[in-house]
């Protein structure tokens, strides 16, 4: 954990949070986010450092990953502790349960989580509501939503029909309430999804969600794409060259990692944690070598969002100096607490 982490926070995550399951911490510990959120907003000014990035104005670079808030039930909390935008979902169209618990696991050593959630979230229909609920009510605060969607588990990889269908009816449910709209095509934990991101694949797919958004609202809703680090770096350079011909506005990357290389935490522990995609510190290295990558093929004609691994402002600045325009985290804000996404970015300001 970083020297930097807040004492207070570090007492309790080593004393109390580590000795509870993670996904019981993580639903405590967002409970209680929504219920400070009154007092986070008047505990220090935002910092401003705004990015144009997806033809919209972003407060500053960094974001919270998706994941985090998969029904989007505390944007506005999220976002009172610093979060300039935040990336709700993983959404699938049909509401679903997700894998059996426990699914959500710590690796302190390595400063890492393994999840194989599952897409658990309440659907498409019902997100959607919440949303237009948070919109009737003005809750816009400068805050830019994005809305990740993905395939229901039920739905076969192999139909692609089918697929087609389920990405659409999530795109046509959430877009009217998307700043901008990611497609997950590189969860773990989902059967066969990862097999989406073939070209041949991918391709059509993305075309059925950019017709669908644009059947769906008059105003055109950015559209990026999410990519998994365990791509080799020929396909990462072709899902590049897809997004350029289909005019996408971005490349997510990158999400969870299947690798278990390098990793400080005692083997049979990582053994007995199973099967998942791993976030946090170790996949840093990946991460940044595959933003490195999509930079060099896309230039400036795609925003590139820096995700997985960031833990310090040196990493965050690492990744807007190798192109990225916006950053997310996910797996730092658990280890390193509530004040760190206004650390992170109060050090970016000081350049």
């Amino acid at each position: 954990m970083s020297r930097r982490t807040t004492r207070p926070y570090r007492l309790l995550f080593d004393h109390a949070l580590t000795r509870v399951d993670a996904e019981r911490a993580h639903q405590a510990a967002f409970t209680a986010i929504r219920r400070v959120e009154p007092v986070a907003r008047r505990v220090a000014p935002q910092v401003a450092l705004p990015v144009e990035a997806l033809g919209l104005t972003f407060r500053h670079p960094l974001g919270l990953a998706a994941g985090f808030d998969k029904n989007a039930v505390g944007i506005d909390a999220l976002a009172a502790l610093g979060f300039g935008h935040v990336e709700i979902g993983t959404v699938t169209a049909r509401p679903q349960p997700g894998n059996p618990k426990p699914r959500l696991f710590r690796l302190p050593g390595d400063g890492a989580v393994v999840n194989r959630m599952g897409f658990n979230n309440d659907g498409a229909a019902v997100v959607a509501l919440r949303l237009a609920q948070r919109q009737a009510r003005g809750a816009r605060s400068g805050t830019v939503v994005g809305v990740n969607i993905g395939k229901s588990k039920v739905v076969p990889d192999d139909d692609a029909a089918a697929v087609e269908a389920d990405y659409r009816t999530s795109t046509r449910l959430l877009t009217p309430y998307a700043d901008y709209l990611v497609v997950n095509v590189s969860s773990p934990n989902t059967p066969g999804l990862r097999n989406l991101q073939a070209v041949e694949k991918l391709e059509p797919l993305l075309r059925a969600v950019r017709e669908e958004a644009d059947a769906t609202t008059g105003r055109r809703v950015p559209l990026v794409v999410k990519i998994a680090p365990d791509l080799d770096d020929d396909d990462v350079l072709a899902v590049a060259d897809l997004a350029l011909a289909l005019g996408l506005d971005g490349i997510s990357a990158t999400n969870t990692t299947i690798s278990r290389d390098g990793l400080v935490t005692d083997a049979g522990d990582v053994a007995g944690v199973g099967a998942g995609g791993l976030s946090g510190r170790p996949l840093t290295a990946r991460a940044l070598e595959v933003l490195r990558l999509l930079k060099g093929r896309v230039g400036d004609d795609l925003t590139l969002v820096g995700v997985g691994g960031i833990t310090t402002v040196d990493d965050a600045r690492a990744r807007l100096d190798s192109g990225a325009t916006l950053l997310q985290g996910y797996s730092a804000f658990v280890y390193e607490g509530p004040a760190w996404p206004r650390r992170i970015v109060a050090g970016l300001a000081r350049g």
